[in-house]
């Protein structure tokens, strides 16, 4: 066991954490905590972190009830980052997925890996309705999603306008960035709204390929 006080944070009062499923191996997030959050994780047995975008305190699961509850925390040799090993109760990633980490950056084969078996590359919108599908079926306690169906129709659209505000007021302010993150969040509660009216993926693709065939015919020329 070391003192706290000898952990290394950075020069803003910070030590990253990486979060690790503690059934499954998995690494579930990457976060920052400082010295306040630490010892906040530590006294409740919680994950709870330093929001370097919103510059204030978090409690994961504190809105999302995604609570994760802290096994063991280890610091690396040169005691300037730390590894949060945790019993997770839903979801790391606000999208819904299990983990945070989804999307590949580089593979190469190897000859661990026969041909034809290269793991699947990317988290898909269909990927994410069907993680959504089965939190309306199941009912996983502490999920997010669970929270939502649980609360019906009224919560989900409140969710689904509060969130279209925050696209807007984030690409208002010209950052890509925090868009992005507001639209990944529109995304999965409209995906929610749809999972509660019974719309599939493939009725709006169907909705989009009808207006593209109209705009094509409404482009063509009449014969003369």
């Amino acid at each position: 066991m070391i003192d706290i006080s000898k952990l290394k944070f950075d020069e803003n009062g910070l030590i990253p954490a990486v979060i690790v499923d503690a059934e499954t191996g998995k690494v579930l997030m990457l976060a920052y905590m400082n010295d306040e959050s630490l010892r906040i994780s530590i006294k409740e047995g919680k994950t709870c972190f330093w929001s370097r975008s919103r510059n204030k305190l978090w409690r994961k699961g504190e809105t999302s009830g995604n609570i994760q509850n802290i096994l063991s925390i280890k610091t690396d040799c040169d005691e300037d980052s730390l590894v949060v090993t945790v019993r997770k109760d839903g979801p790391a990633c606000h999208t819904g997925a299990d983990s945070c980490f989804f999307k590949e950056v580089f593979y190469t084969e190897t000859e661990f890996i026969r041909p034809g078996e290269r793991p699947k590359e990317t988290f898909t919108l269909d990927d994410l309705f069907d993680i959504i599908e089965d939190r309306k079926k199941n009912r996983k306690p502490g999920s997010y999603t669970t929270y939502l169906f649980d609360k019906g129709l009224d919560k989900i659209l409140k969710k689904v306008g509060e969130e279209s505000t925050e696209v807007i007021i984030a690409a208002k302010g010209g950052d890509k960035s925090e868009t992005i993150y507001e639209v990944a969040d529109l995304t999965y509660h409209l995906m929610v709204l749809m999972m509660e009216m019974g719309i599939s993926p493939d009725d709006i693709k169907s909705e989009l390929n009808k207006r593209h065939t109209g705009a094509e015919e409404k482009g063509q020329e009449k014969p003369g």
